[in-house]
């Protein structure tokens, strides 16, 4: 996975999710998924590897989005993977637009937190550019109805999405707290949200490490499938 031109880079959370996501029976069955913000195009590819999908990627600052390309091109699905240089607020307004099976999205997490001096960094990583509010209500727009829109947030501000996804009629399906080891606080939240009036919730939570900073079981069969040395 290249990465040398995105100011985000990979990181252990974002795999986690991916391959939480892509192990979900709903995302496997997609026909057409949609990337918000695919940055390397790293869950674009993960859920590639899991499904028959076509799937969208869309990317707003140009590095990332050169960078999606390169790595869909260098891939065995590119013929199914496409990416878009626009932000999400622009391609949902599109006339020629889709509707998708399924969502995905690594959002900006910060609002009021120190800015860094690299604009791109900022555009990744700060919620100015693509707030939630917004974001919820553009997964609202482009899901099929029953679709499933998953996304990754600090779980302080899980409840934030929940309520902000609710507004646009997206319920609360799972959510999965994400755990850097036993002893400590999670540090994520992984949602699932769908488009239907009722659902069930499922809460679970998954352990990246042992005590011994050993990766635990669970996470090994998350991503064996993706890492070259697990």
């Amino acid at each position: 996975m290249h990465q040398e031109h995105t100011a985000m880079k990979v990181c252990t959370d974002a795999c986690l999710f991916g391959a939480w996501s892509a192990a979900d029976e709903q995302l496997q069955n997609a026909k057409k998924i949609l990337d918000i913000g695919s940055g390397t195009g790293l869950l674009s590819l993960m859920l590639a590897q899991q499904s028959n999908a076509h799937i969208t990627a869309i990317e707003i600052e140009a590095g990332a989005f050169k960078q999606t390309k390169a790595n869909f091109g260098l891939s065995p699905w590119k013929e199914r993977l496409d990416v878009v240089h626009t932000s999400i607020q622009d391609y949902a307004a599109d006339d020629k637009k889709q509707l998708f099976d399924c969502i995905i999205t690594n959002p900006p997490f910060y609002e009021q937190d120190l800015t860094s001096p690299d604009p791109a960094k900022n555009l990744a990583s700060h919620s100015t550019a693509l707030s939630w509010d917004v974001l919820a209500e553009a997964a609202a727009f482009l899901l099929q109805e029953n679709g499933a829109w998953y996304v990754l947030v600090p779980t302080l501000r899980a409840y934030t999405m929940q309520k902000l996804a609710l507004n646009y009629g997206l319920q609360l399906s799972e959510e999965c707290l994400m755990y850097n080891d036993a002893k400590h606080l999670p540090i994520r939240a992984m949602l699932k949200f769908v488009k239907q009036k009722e659902t069930v919730i499922q809460r679970n939570k998954i352990v990246i490490k042992n005590a011994d900073q050993s990766y635990t079981t669970e996470f090994i069969n998350y991503l064996k499938e993706y890492y070259l040395h697990l």
